[in-house]
């Protein structure tokens, strides 16, 4: 069974990082979703989509899968650079630009 490791993104929907600590195993599909001819909603009879397994590390997932006896794939993190910033420095002299309105 194949299953894929990663660290999620941040949503676009917070501004806080605090659901992206943990990695992530989730089940590849194995079964394609269909629409319901009644209601018309899309359903599958894969039910192992809505798993989803959270671990402290990568290392931990990766085990997991092993004993478990999953093929894997992790996708490695994507680091964030994070440039500090202050309102003040709109104004200060050494800015290269002039500030404008």
């Amino acid at each position: 069974m194949e299953v894929r490791i990663f660290k999620p993104a941040k949503t676009a929907m917070q501004s806080g990082r605090g659901k992206i600590k943990d990695w992530i195993m989730e089940f590849e599909p194995t079964d394609r979703a269909m629409p319901d001819d009644l209601i018309g909603w899309v359903g599958s009879a894969d039910t192992r989509k809505q798993v989803t397994l959270h671990f402290h590390t990568k290392e931990e997932a990766v085990e997991y899968a092993k004993k478990h006896g999953h093929t894997y794939t992790v996708q490695e993190e994507k680091t964030r650079k994070i440039k500090p910033k202050a309102y003040a420095d709109n104004f200060s002299y050494s800015r290269l630009q002039p500030w404008t309105h």
